[in-house]
């Protein structure tokens, strides 16, 4: 098994930093043994099987799991829970049948709150950063008029908008379809590299992780490797985190051939 060992940067340089994490429900293992650190500004896949832990990881951090043991840290003290961390849930949980237009979802997130008016100012930015987004045509489409990657690209703006430390999604790609999961994908990555914003982002795409994030964690309940996503990839990283998989399945997903794709 790999991982990380030792501490990788010092605290002010460490968006993240998780040791010896081990989570379980009643007498359920559901997290074993977990430690990394994400160094500030990076862009983070954490890749595994169905069941392999990679939501309850996410909760876990944002403290929404009750009891577990070893310690989950943010050591610049401003990344805390009062509006430096951003969540983005899988778009299957998210309600499309509140009556709103897509420019008011992303003004609540300067709230946290639909009722008041809002300023003109607060208006431009929620139009900036739907541009940002490549989303300001759906300023004032209602939102059950939205199609999967329309409503993914509104609420990552309604997360973006507060200007969040660290940035934490869900699978943000399932349930659209491909044109749309390549265009959510390459406005991540365009987003952290311009802002620099720490993103966490659990993902089933092995591409995605492997061309636009920095560093990638694969999991299955323990901890297979954490390191950078260019060295993640490997035929005996796969075939440990993919247990259910032959041990013909190789590295013949397209990742290694199309680097500088």
């Amino acid at each position: 098994m790999q991982k990380s060992s030792g501490k990788l940067l010092n605290s002010m340089d460490v968006a993240l930093r998780i040791e010896n994490l081990n989570v379980s429900f009643d007498s359920l293992n559901i997290l074993r043994n977990i430690s990394f650190e994400v160094p500030a500004g990076a862009y983070v896949a954490i890749v595994g099987p169905n069941g392999s832990g990679k939501t309850t990881l996410l909760k876990t951090i944002l403290g929404l799991t009750g009891k577990y043991s070893g310690s989950v840290a943010f050591p610049d003290s401003s990344h805390d829970n009062s509006g430096k961390i951003a969540y983005v849930p899988q778009i299957k949980t998210l309600d499309r049948t509140f009556p709103a237009i897509a420019l008011e979802l992303v003004l609540s997130g300067l709230k946290k709150t639909w009722l008041g008016t809002f300023s003109k100012e607060s208006k431009k930015q929620a139009m900036e950063m739907l541009e940002q987004l490549s989303a300001d045509s759906l300023a004032y489409r209602q939102l059950n008029s939205l199609s999967g990657g329309e409503l993914q690209r509104v609420y990552l703006a309604r997360c973006l908008i507060t200007n969040p430390a660290v940035l934490l999604l869900d699978e943000p790609a399932t349930g659209i379809d491909l044109v749309c999961e390549k265009s959510v994908n390459s406005i991540i990555a365009h987003y952290n590299k311009i802002h620099k914003t720490t993103i966490i982002m659990v993902t089933h795409d092995w591409s995605a992780a492997y061309h636009h994030t920095d560093y990638t964690l694969l999991l299955n309940k323990s901890q297979i490797f954490f390191g950078k996503s260019s060295s993640a990839f490997s035929d005996a990283n796969l075939q440990q985190t993919f247990s259910h998989f032959g041990h013909d399945h190789g590295i013949k997903f397209g990742l290694k051939g199309n680097a500088d794709a």
